[in-house]
């Protein structure tokens, strides 16, 4: 358990360094087996964060840690309960990322990453207040089977495997919102089809399984 959760403190760091989260606004967990989960605390900006200041928390809501987990706590809870191939949730408040999401704008496929990664469009959440079971429920209908959705007002979730599939689906959506916005700026933007969305998908899934992301 130590190295996953140094795990969790380097791609936290790295999401800060990368311009992905703001001071205490964003917010990340992994699945420790099947009934757990460790999250980032509340209150802690990310770049500080150290593996005690981690909780533990159980997939029925109770915790235990030195401080209070995030209070996006329900978001991450919905989806690892919806989700059982889903081992990391990352919660970001990236630039054009929430641009789209305060334009209710989908990020279409774009581009083959976006493809292969999320598998298919970032659909929009309806909004709902942050910390809510509202918004949890909104963000777990809208994300779907995929591997990102946008939050109304908010910013972006955005799910993997692993934590390094997560973090690299957080880079890839904030890109892919940047590309789409500047696309739309020089002319209509070609927008992959389901086939070709769906091929690109496979594609990657046969890949990952051969050679495994780590951060």
């Amino acid at each position: 358990m130590k190295e996953e959760l140094s795990g969790v403190v380097r791609a936290a760091k790295r999401l800060a360094e990368e311009g992905l989260v703001s001071g205490t606004w964003g917010n990340l967990s992994i699945r420790l087996g099947k009934g757990s989960i460790a999250i980032t605390p509340r209150g802690r900006a990310l770049e500080k964060l150290r593996t005690e200041d981690l909780v533990l928390v159980d997939l029925r809501g109770g915790w235990r840690g030195s401080t209070a987990p995030s209070t996006e706590l329900r978001l991450h809870l919905e989806i690892y309960r919806a989700r059982e191939d889903v081992n990391a949730v990352i919660h970001i408040h990236s630039p054009f990322a929430c641009a789209a999401a305060v334009a209710g704008m989908r990020i279409p496929p774009v581009l083959e990453e976006l493809a292969q990664l999320v598998g298919g469009s970032v659909e929009v959440a309806e909004y709902a207040p942050p910390g809510t079971e509202e918004l949890a429920r909104n963000a777990v209908r809208a994300l779907g089977s995929k591997n990102a959705v946008l939050l109304s007002n908010h910013g972006a979730v955005c799910t993997g495997r692993s934590l390094g599939e997560a973090l690299l689906t957080c880079e890839v959506v904030e890109r892919g919102a940047k590309v789409f916005a500047f696309a739309k700026l020089l002319g209509q933007p070609r927008v992959l089809d389901e086939d070709e969305v769906q091929l690109l998908s496979r594609m990657y899934r046969r890949y990952s399984m051969e050679s495994e992301r780590d951060i």
